[in-house]
């Protein structure tokens, strides 16, 4: 019997130790995976408490008579409700991306459609502040349009360095057709 304990290797010591090996590193990825969500729910909680405030000046505006004051605030409120769903969409994303899919951001594609996401609220966020502090300034001080028009040649900016981003990404795609297949493939996970 002892002989053949001699020979025998114990079960446990060569073909797990590639596993005990990467133990650590899921654990870290499971806890990146943990703050992600936390993130996530911050940023739902953000927008939930912009709503709250967005909604509070429209029912002060409202109450308070529908002339050049509430409209005003009702453009004010506007602001604050894009500004939320840009927090909104910062939520969804790192949930799909980080938590949901639990991708690492590395192929073309993936980077290209994560940037994407981003851009866009962000392009329309900053839009309608555009639009918020340009009418705020004709109606308030004249003398802030020079900042307001600076905000809507930031979101062209924005817009065209975007279009040259997405240009330039193109090629990279095309040399990795497979990334985008893997990308396809870990949407059906969210449908």
């Amino acid at each position: 019997m002892a002989r053949r304990a001699a020979r025998d290797p114990e079960p446990d010591a060569e073909p797990h130790a590639p596993a005990d090996r990467n133990r650590p590193m899921k654990l870290l990825l499971r806890v990146f995976g943990i703050v992600h969500a936390g993130m996530a729910l911050i940023f739902a909680g953000i927008c939930v408490m912009l709503m709250v405030i967005a909604v509070r000046i429209c029912w002060d505006a409202v109450g308070s008579g529908l002339d050049l004051a509430a409209s005003l605030a009702l453009i004010e409120a506007m602001g604050i409700t894009a500004v939320a769903v840009v927090a909104l969409q910062i939520a969804q994303t790192i949930t799909e991306e980080e938590v949901i899919r639990g991708v690492n951001v590395s192929a073309p594609t993936r980077v290209r459609r994560f940037l994407s996401r981003f851009i866009v609220v962000i392009v329309v966020a900053l839009a309608i502040e555009g639009l918020v502090a340009t009418v705020k300034a004709l109606h308030e001080d004249p003398t802030l349009l020079p900042y307001a028009s600076s905000v809507v040649v930031a979101v062209a900016a924005l817009i065209a360095a975007w279009g040259v981003f997405i240009r330039l990404n193109r090629a990279a795609e095309e040399i990795e057709p497979e990334a985008m297949a893997q990308a396809k493939k870990e949407d059906r996970k969210l449908e």
